[in-house]
């Protein structure tokens, strides 16, 4: 869940950042508003700690990198967010006005909650289609088997996938890898 940290809306992006530098929990940016991002649960953590070791594991030797909750995505100059887990291929692209957050992710990935699953499915995707080098968004589910996968076919389309059997395996069309259901549950409470 968000919660907005001030009635104040109109935080200029510094003053945001300087904010950001000296706080102990992570903030999103929207157009001069700051809200503070939630906690996570075990399962959350837990599924967020295997993802990242499989994109590790699988990502050596290719020019793609993965990233874990503690990066910002820029999804313009007026928006900074934070994914659960991302992929850039290729160099890092940092934003112009935040040093801090980058603009070129190629995989994101959001580990569902009750209170943030409406927020990450609807207008946090959207803020993500801006981002021109997108190119896949993995959504997880931490209380049952259940994967989205979103994956763009050209401009403008995207197809969707479902994964919901412990024996199935995703594949990764934008970085060629594979991801077990049962390697990406392991552990995890339902």
């Amino acid at each position: 869940m968000l919660a907005i940290v001030s009635e104040r809306k109109n935080f200029s992006i510094e003053e945001y950042t300087a904010f950001e530098a000296e706080s102990d929990i992570r903030h999103e940016y929207h157009h001069g508003e700051i809200t503070a991002m939630a906690g996570g649960t075990p399962n959350h953590s837990l599924i967020c700690n295997s993802i990242g070791g499989i994109f590790k594991s699988q990502l050596k030797g290719q020019n793609c990198f993965a990233f874990n909750s503690d990066l910002q995505i820029a999804t313009s100059e007026q928006r900074y967010v934070y994914a659960d887990a991302s992929v850039i291929c290729g160099e890092l692209e940092m934003s112009e006005v935040n040093k801090n957050a980058v603009k070129n992710p190629t995989i994101i990935v959001e580990v569902l909650s009750e209170s943030t699953a409406d927020y990450d499915r609807g207008k946090k995707l959207l803020f993500y289609l801006q981002i021109p080098s997108f190119q896949e968004y993995i959504l997880i589910d931490q209380d049952r088997l259940f994967v989205q996968v979103y994956s763009k076919i050209n401009d403008g389309q995207w197809t969707m996938n479902i994964y919901d059997k412990m024996n199935q395996v995703i594949h990764l069309q934008s970085i060629a890898i594979i991801i077990e259901m049962n390697d990406l549950y392991e552990g995890v409470v339902l």
